[in-house]
């Protein structure tokens, strides 16, 4: 079995590319619509990683990363922001929170493997 990866993205287009992407890579794909959702995924199931938009209904990509962050067993997962914000106090406010890389949206599927394959080997 593969490492899971969570992507979490209101957008249903964003997150059927994320799921190809990963899938066809050999990882395992939970989606979550966001924050909330990816929340309560996360208090029944493991990941091995998050990818993660900014900007979300409910609760916001910043906000999941902080909460994530908080539960025993998450320091260490690698979290990557996935949004179109690209302000260096956006990206700064992202690693505060621990997010340990941001890709700039829209990404191609090869730019985003490299991502994940560094921090999160299939």
């Amino acid at each position: 079995m593969g490492k899971r990866v969570m992507t979490v993205d209101d957008s249903v287009t964003v997150r059927q590319v994320l799921h190809m992407t990963l899938e066809n890579a050999g990882y395992d794909v939970v989606e979550a619509v966001d924050g909330a959702d990816a929340l309560e995924k996360l208090s029944e199931e493991s990941v091995d990683m998050l990818v993660t938009d900014l900007n979300m209904p409910n609760i916001d990509g910043i906000d999941l990363i902080q909460q994530v962050r908080q539960k025993p067993g998450n320091r260490f997962m690698p979290i990557i922001m996935l949004t179109t914000e690209s302000q260096p106090e956006k990206k700064s406010a992202g690693k505060t929170a621990g997010a340990s890389g941001w890709i700039t949206k829209p990404f191609r599927p090869e730019q985003l493997l490299a991502v994940v394959r560094m921090v999160c080997p299939a």
